[in-house]
């Protein structure tokens, strides 16, 4: 008998295992006990919004701010990748993906049904219904727009730059580089991958099952099917799933880029044809007011907590928070996938493309879509749609049956949506695998499958459990900590950004400007060798004692009293000329440490260095200004430079605005 063989794999066992465990484990506590884990977890999230609801205001505006500062900052002609990237694709193929894979579906399934709920919502029904839609014009606006890219774009970009630039694998864990250094592939890294996979996971199968019942919904409107019942929600998700499988086994270049551009052309046809066939002018003129609104009323609703309005707490609970949960919890996933796709643009054009154009279009989509059912059922259907909030899953077709070609226009939308959810099904499963063989180059042809089968066997198995909205609020529960990771990603990026500009920014060291060639051989066995504490004083209380000698000794027979000073521990000399009216002109050299790379150490095309520490003398002068290395000078360039320093000095004192910083009050302090 043949011996069984395991297929061969990619997977990390530090990943997987523990994701799989976790992933099945909550997915099995949810099918077994759907109504106690339901209860537990609402408990857990009611005290997570109500207590803890500012923790989602502050990271989310913080991404704001951060990301608009980098795209004004002299970071933002950085590139993601070498000095000398393309992007891979084109501009139109890139929007396109990201905007497929961040908000696509959702704006099938939330175009109609939100604006109708903030429009029938109990928290505006006191105002006119002119108030009404331009409230559920704003928050819809507020909830879809900048906000809500900044929250990818923040992940996206760290990804990106770490990836791209430091050449790390694209992976969570590979954000926390410049914090943690080599420790990213141990435990550390492990755990943030584990959460990271399980999150895509968690976020990906709660969209495959609302996705597949509005997909439900949709076929019973229009007669296909009888029903909405499970056996037609299996035959849904296996033809969904199937198609997303196809789709992420062809790779990010074929399936997902091809279905991304194919969708984004047909949902502008979409667009246009409710623009045109709605009420065009009241749409339009919506639209620009509504924009404006948004611009005016933007730092109001960033910073708003409504902790004035007891009243409309629970409303902002139930949406602007879990809104920031949720985009936050599927941050992993998208934000891989933006990554994914963004090799070789700068960090202002990703960001500005990242934060501007998908929010526009969420905008004048919203509008268009929005708007529309607000007027139909104010002027035409009397409320009927109003009555439908309820049901979103139905009212995106009910809101059709208003325009011409009614029946043809919802198979389009359910075209959409199938569209939609495969190329959000199929960027998922390649980032999950992404994740899970910590970026391999190429994997089993299995391990795709793998994922997409997992996926729809525990969708429909929480669909027919009814443990779904279980699995999405542990989703929305784990936004919490991520949200502290995220933030975690913004000052590891800004610290990496900043040693980034200063290693293309920095010039020559200002100890090699005096450099002719004539003691090059001395010099070439200077720059290679490391220098312990005790040659550096050496170099001290030899060299730069030797200068100063000369120097005092010269500044006395043009009658200037010139003094030196020597500290131990760490060993300084200095020489000052004191004022009693101007500050006193010191130049003084100290012995300085300094950390080497472990690089640096490893680098066997280099003297050898045993500690990671090495010294090398540094200046200071009187006036706090920054020092520099002067371990190359002989005693006549330090001569040279301290006159050089001295002659700046008596040109400053010498000019009278400059009073307010010669004061002799400085003395006091160097003594």
């Amino acid at each position: 008998m043949a011996a069984f063989h395991f297929p061969k794999t990619t997977f990390n066992k530090g990943i997987v295992v523990p994701s799989l465990f976790f992933i099945i484990g909550v997915c099995l506590v949810s099918i077994l006990f759907p109504v106690g884990t339901a209860s537990i977890l609402d408990r857990v999230k009611e005290f997570i919004f109500v207590n803890l609801n500012w923790v989602y205001v502050w990271a989310v505006t913080i991404f704001v701010i951060f990301l608009v500062y980098l795209v004004f900052s002299r970071f933002g002609k950085i590139r993601l990748g070498a000095n000398d990237s393309k992007p891979e694709y084109s501009f139109f193929s890139w929007i396109s993906m990201l905007f497929a894979a961040g908000m696509g579906i959702g704006l099938m399934y939330f175009s109609v049904a939100e604006p109708m709920q903030h429009y029938s919502s109990d928290v505006f029904a006191g105002g006119h219904v002119v108030s009404r839609a331009k409230n559920a014009q704003l928050y819809t606006f507020f909830h879809w727009g900048v906000h809500a890219w900044a929250i990818y774009g923040i992940v996206g970009l760290a990804l990106s730059y770490f990836a791209y630039r430091y050449r790390l694998p694209l992976s969570l864990r590979s954000c926390f580089y410049p914090l943690l250094k080599n420790r990213i592939n141990g435990k550390w890294g492990n755990a943030i991958d584990v959460f990271a996979l399980c999150s895509t996971f968690f976020g990906i199968t709660t969209t495959l099952g609302f996705g597949v019942v509005q997909v439900n919904a949709g076929l019973q409107t229009l007669g296909v099917v009888p029903e909405t019942s499970f056996s037609y929600q299996i035959l849904i998700v296996a033809v969904l799933t199937s198609l997303s499988i196809i789709s992420a086994t062809t790779g990010v270049d074929k399936g997902v880029r091809i279905l991304s551009n194919v969708n984004i052309i047909v949902v502008i046809i979409l667009l246009l044809f409710v623009l045109l066939f709605g009420p065009t002018v009241y749409l339009i003129g919506s639209f620009t007011e509504g924009l404006g609104n948004y611009i005016n009323s933007f730092f109001d609703l960033t910073f708003s907590t409504h902790v004035y309005e007891e009243q409309t707490l629970p409303w902002f609970y139930n949406w602007t928070i879990l809104y920031w949960a949720w985009w936050i919890s599927w941050s992993p996933y998208v934000g891989l996938f933006i990554a994914k796709i963004s090799k070789g643009r700068t960090i202002r054009e990703f960001v500005a493309a990242v934060l501007i154009l998908p929010t526009l279009f969420n905008f004048i989509w919203m509008s268009v879509f929005g708007n529309s059912a607000i007027w139909f059922d104010f002027n035409i259907a009397d409320g009927a749609l109003s009555a439908l909030v309820k049901d979103p899953d139905a009212l995106m077709f009910r809101f059709l049956e208003y325009l011409p070609f009614s029946n043809l226009v919802s198979y389009l939308v359910i075209a959409i949506i199938i569209i939609f959810f495969v190329t959000s099904a199929d960027s998922g499963i390649f980032v999950m695998n992404s994740i899970a063989t910590k970026n391999a180059l190429s994997s089993p042809k299995w391990q795709m499958p793998f994922w997409g089968i997992l996926l729809a066997v525990l969708a429909l198995m929480l669909l027919n459990a009814g443990g779904l909205q279980a699995l999405q609020t542990m989703t929305l529960i784990t936004a919490l900590p991520f949200s502290l990771i995220m933030l975690m990603f913004g000052v590891s990026l800004i610290k990496a950004l900043t040693i980034d500009r200063n290693y293309y920014e920095r010039d020559f060291s200002v100890s090699t400007i005096p450099w002719s060639g004539e003691f090059w051989r001395t010099r070439l066995k200077q720059i290679v060798s490391f220098k312990t504490r005790n040659s550096v004083d050496e170099f001290i209380s030899t060299t730069v004692r030797q200068a100063f000698d000369e120097l005092r000794e010269e500044f006395a027979t043009n009658g200037i009293a010139a003094k030196i000073n020597s500290y131990d521990s760490p060993r300084k000399l200095e020489i000052e000329i004191s004022h009693d009216v101007v500050n006193n002109f010191i130049y003084g050299v100290r012995n300085q440490v300094k950390v080497v790379s472990e690089y640096l150490i490893e680098e066997e095309n280099l003297p050898e260095l045993e500690d990671k520490r090495t010294f090398y003398p540094r200046s200071y002068f009187g006036d706090a200004r920054e020092g520099y290395d002067v371990q190359y000078f002989t005693a006549n360039e330090l001569i040279s430079d301290v006159l050089k320093h001295y002659e700046r000095f008596l040109e400053i004192v010498s000019e009278e605005k400059n009073e307010l910083f010669i004061s002799s009050n400085a003395n006091d302090s160097n003594d």
